[in-house]
């Protein structure tokens, strides 16, 4: 998924990525109703669709199941420790391996469960992307050789030793021999069998590839960078190249009849392919390797759409377009775009017409080649963006797989995970698989929502007038429909300015802190002039109402004004200060029933808590 290894908490391949995001609308997929039991239809391309077995196009809109079957830090708040293996070897220091080996067995069983897909399902979505680590597929002793290395990852006889210990396996057949008693298929079984009860489609992604697809820790858990590509056996063989090639066809002699599963994603997000690092500077590695492993697909008589994922973390195909490719048959082949923290206007465009990641790139690739093209990762950002993309993708009707399902106090992802302390701690990895439980986690109702009705305002919760209303419980919507903040989402991956500066409560572009003494513990900050906040409201009682609001003051005077419908309610004045208080207004006579409230920033503030509307005197309603 992203650049895991992040200068700022959240951050996501600054680095690279130019690109962004995309998701549902309301009547968004086609496929059948979760649990409905029918068989799932297996896919294949016709053109630039992805189609059934009747000839129908199913656009996939899904979720990633990141950060389960291979762990990355900054999903877990572990930043510090950037990549699976350095976790495992911060826990090798105060617990033996099969103590280690335990947690993650537990771990894996509880971070991800049936209840989580059940959910997904719930919301309209129709496919999960599962990323895997390729370690997942190596038998026990197998993977106690690889946990040798990371006891001591810079020694390089280590590692040397690890790859001809590979290196025999492999030649005596040892690698992948016996699937059925592989973790790694466990897994996929079970979320294919809970993905086909919902008619959920799977995406098998190969997430972590053996020796590590580029030079960030955090995706590949690779002990050297570039490793796939580079590092040879005593043989001068390119090892781990041969051992993705057996991996894959492995599993399509496992799934090649299984029609849960839409696509197979070869390998996940390569980058840094390229001359400063000793290799091509046109994705001739890629090609080379794409093509043995479609190949090799296909010799197991597999005929699953393919999925590609170009450089610079799965955008540029230079080189790999399909007259491109040393194959056999480019038939069933699809093309991958990872969109974070780029424009999603129609306008903007990139001069290399191999470099998809934005809009009108994306949808010109797909044309001009005839080939289905999916984002299979955008997400990381605000909500603004998250709509803004969805509405663009599913207006050119083109997938994606929405990245993440879960992360530790955060408000990008679908569910947030409460705080659990340290991972190398007992108390914090047992708090950590109690809090990553589904029934344990916070549904971002508002991440939803940007998802799945990208375009509607809608109340984020009842409020009644009179009553007491927090600041921080404004519509859901758009920035422009249920809010206007001066910045509301990331356009340029080399700008790291949080879109909510607070980081609290919500993933809007409204600036929101915690702040203890407000009901809710939360309330709005740096309100700048030209600012709005809009509320679905129930006037319960008709009448004339004082509107008290509590805000903490700026250096200079401050204004707030509220609007019902197009009717001025008037204006407070806040005198400059530092301290809480609370200042008032008087409304003129608000009728029944549900009306849109709007708070308008004339002059900043620092912070708003909440507004409260008491009666002054009561005025009959019409008909009364």
């Amino acid at each position: 998924m992203i650049c895991r290894n992040r200068p700022v908490p959240g951050q996501r391949k600054a680095s690279v990525y130019l690109g962004c995001i995309g998701l549902l609308l309301g009547g968004l997929l086609a496929t059948a109703s979760p649990a409905s039991g029918q068989r799932l239809s297996p896919l294949h391309a016709a053109g630039p669709k992805i189609v059934n077995a009747s000839g129908q196009e199913v656009v996939l809109r899904g979720y990633n199941v990141g950060g389960w079957l291979l762990q990355e830090s900054y999903i877990l708040g572990t930043d510090t420790l950037n990549s699976q293996w350095r976790i495992k070897q911060g826990l090798l220091r105060t617990m033996s391996e099969a103590e280690m080996e335990k947690f993650y067995r537990q771990y894996r069983q509880q971070f991800i469960t049936k209840a989580d897909i059940d959910f997904l399902a719930r919301q309209g979505f129709n496919c999960v992307r599962l990323p895997l680590h390729y370690d997942l597929f190596l038998t026990p002793a197998q993977r106690h050789a690889r946990t040798e290395v990371i006891r001591d990852p810079h020694n390089e006889s280590k590692l040397t030793a690890y790859v001809q210990q590979l290196s025999q396996w492999y030649d005596t057949g040892q690698l992948f021999a016996q699937p059925r008693r592989l973790e790694g298929i466990r897994y996929i079984n079970e979320v294919v069998k809970w993905c086909a009860a919902n008619n959920l489609y799977v995406v098998l992604d190969l997430h972590a590839a053996p020796g590590g697809q580029g030079t960030d820790r955090n995706i590949n858990d690779n002990f050297r960078p570039l490793d796939l590509w580079k590092r040879h056996d005593a043989q001068g063989r390119l090892l781990y190249q041969d051992i993705t090639v057996r991996l894959w066809e492995m599993l399509a002699r496992q799934y090649r009849n299984e029609p849960a599963i839409a696509l197979y994603d070869l390998i996940n997000e390569p980058h840094n392919l390229n001359a400063a690092n000793g290799l091509s500077a046109d994705n001739q590695e890629l090609n080379t390797l794409y093509s043995r492993l479609i190949d090799a697909v296909r010799a197991q008589n597999d005929q699953h759409l393919i999925l590609l994922e170009g450089n610079g973390y799965g955008n540029e195909y230079t080189n790999l377009t399909p007259d491109k490719l040393r194959v056999k048959s480019t038939a069933n082949l699809a093309y991958n775009a990872h969109r974070y923290w780029c424009p999603n206007t129609a306008e903007a465009s990139d001069p290399n017409p191999n470099q998809i990641n934005l809009l009108s790139n994306l949808t010109a690739f797909r044309d001009t080649w005839q080939v289905p093209v999916w984002v299979g990762e955008t997400g990381e950002n605000s909500n603004e963006w998250f709509a803004a993309a969805v509405q663009g993708l599913n207006e050119r009707g083109i997938g994606w797989g929405h990245w993440n399902i879960k992360r530790v106090d955060s408000g990008a992802g679908l569910l947030r995970i409460a705080p659990y302390g340290s991972l190398l701690t007992p108390e914090g990895r047992t708090t950590l698989l109690r809090n990553a439980q589904f029934a344990r986690c916070q549904i971002n109702r508002d991440v939803v929502a940007a998802l799945t009705q990208p375009a509607a305002r809608q109340p984020f919760t009842p409020l009644t007038i009179p009553g007491t209303i927090a600041a921080t419980d404004y519509d859901l919507g758009r920035d422009g429909v249920a809010y206007h903040d001066d910045f509301s989402a990331r356009t340029d991956y080399r700008d790291y300015t949080p879109h909510n500066q607070g980081g609290a409560y919500r993933n809007d572009g409204v600036d929101i802190a915690r702040c203890p003494d407000m009901p809710n513990g939360f309330a709005v900050q740096q309100l700048t002039a030209g600012e709005w906040l809009t509320y679905t409201v129930t006037v319960a009682t008709p009448g004339v109402y004082r509107v008290e609001l509590r805000v903490q003051p700026g250096t200079e005077t401050g204004r707030l004004s509220l609007q019902m419908g197009p009717t001025s309610m008037g204006t407070a004045v806040v005198p400059p200060g530092s301290d809480w208080t609370t200042v008032a207004l008087t409304t003129a006579a608000l009728p029944a029933g549900q009306h849109t409230l709007r708070l308008r920033v004339e002059a900043p503030v620092n912070q708003l808590g909440w507004l409260r509307f008491a009666p002054v005197n009561s005025v009959a309603g019409p008909g009364e």
